[in-house]
């Protein structure tokens, strides 16, 4: 199965926009991954691989809303104030089964079944007594506090669409009509990798020049949240031989590889220049900010992903673009993440021609709309500023200036991570 079409990009070298880029991943990828059974229990964060019917209704049988007393309402109508027998007992678990005589009432607790015939309930604290006869009270409708039978939920319905996440409340939702498995999709196999002679993972003594890479902890832990299987293949050595080897050689087990740094058009920028020898590049161009040299291609039918190096880069360039491409490939859809207008915290000025996303928090308003503020430096490998964000700011490619108080478009992480 093709990850990526073919042939679907005519100049892998222009310079494109962003919200062409995202056109064109939608255009050439689709759905990879197959579908599995797995148990209730082990699917939180799995995404359905086929619509789900409810097989019964919810509640299956006519039951009481609150503790009281269960009567038959046209035997109220003209009589509510007439104290009535109490024929006995029900409770959740153990129904009362008799049929109880007319103008008689049944105790009845949360959740128990209706007796037959009885149609309303009288709450317990809102009725009186005479001797061992109960009198109900006046101006009650009928079938007050009673839940109906498939009131929330009707045999046949669709409950969930294919691609929906699992989350608890899915899940308890699938519960409580007797589900106890479900096929949902396999997770996509995506390897990750760094590149750079500078680089060493935390842990490791450094050299005069070294770098701790933290490229790779935030990519992992972003595709595990998308629901991916996730190898972490290091940090690769800056020879073109070694990234080539490399990437041919998880191509053939993986369904996305993704690599950071090495894209751009430096000598030791081999990743690009590698790729090219094993792969098809479909663009690595974008006119944005943060992230510019950021290349999509496939080796063979596996799709790749070169990221840039710096880390806000990486980290930008991951919830942008990768996110809405494993959607695609792992069959939870393209749906964008929720987004919405803040009042700029903050005066700047832009260059047109592309669209910039500035490390942002956002802050709500008593009574209003709230506020977004950016952070005081814009570098790109400045870590520091996704640790005070709570968001994206995202100032479009036409926008050359933003004054203080102008409307600007905010993306929460939190729709992001996700």
């Amino acid at each position: 199965m093709e990850r990526l079409a073919n042939d679907c990009f005519a100049n892998a070298s222009e310079m494109i926009s962003a919200n062409k880029a995202l056109e064109k991943i939608a255009s050439a990828a689709s759905l990879l991954v197959g579908a599995e059974t797995c148990a209730l229990r082990e699917a939180r964060d799995r995404y359905l691989a086929e619509d789900m019917v409810a097989p019964q209704n919810v509640p299956l049988s006519d039951n009481s809303a609150v503790d009281g007393f269960a009567f038959q309402y046209s035997s109220y109508r003209n009589a509510n104030e007439t104290p009535r027998a109490v024929a006995g007992q029900s409770t959740a678990g153990h129904p009362f089964t008799e049929t109880p005589p007319s103008g008689s009432a049944v105790k009845i607790l949360t959740g128990a079944l209706m007796p037959n015939g009885f149609d309303t309930v009288a709450m317990i604290e809102d009725v009186s007594f005479e001797g061992d006869k109960v009198i109900l009270p006046a101006h009650l409708k009928s079938g007050a506090n009673r839940r109906r039978a498939g009131e929330d939920i009707r045999e046949g319905q669709v409950l969930l669409k294919r691609g929906t996440r699992l989350r608890a409340q899915e899940l308890g939702y699938l519960a409580s009509v007797g589900i106890d498995a479900v096929r949902v999709f396999k997770r996509l196999r995506v390897a990750v990798f760094s590149t750079g002679d500078e680089l060493i993972s935390p842990g490791e003594a450094t050299f005069t020049g070294s770098i701790y890479d933290s490229n790779r902890i935030i990519l992992t832990t972003l595709l595990e949240s998308y629901g991916c299987q996730v190898t972490d293949l290091g940090i690769l050595k800056d020879k073109r031989q070694t990234v080539r080897d490399a990437l041919k050689s998880v191509a053939e087990t993986h369904d996305l590889v993704i690599t950071s740094g090495g894209v751009s058009m430096g000598e030791e920028d081999h990743v690009r220049v590698a790729f090219s020898e094993i792969g098809q590049l479909h663009f690595w161009r974008i006119a944005i900010k943060p992230g510019r040299p950021l290349a999509l291609g496939q080796i063979g039918n596996t799709a790749f992903v070169g990221l840039p190096g710096n880390p806000i880069a990486a980290f930008v360039c991951a919830l942008k673009f990768i996110r809405p491409l494993v959607g695609i490939l792992s069959g939870w859809g393209t749906e964008p993440p929720f987004t919405f207008q803040a009042k700029a915290g903050f005066t700047m000025k832009k260059k047109p021609g592309r669209t910039e996303w500035l490390r942002g928090r956002y802050t709500p308003a008593a009574d209003g709309i709230g506020t977004a503020e950016k952070y005081h430096t814009e570098g790109s490998g400045i870590l520091s500023s996704a640790v005070w964000a709570n968001g994206l700011i995202e100032i479009g490619d036409d926008v050359t200036y933003i004054e203080e108080g102008d409307m600007v478009t905010f993306l929460p992480f939190t729709e992001l991570m996700r």
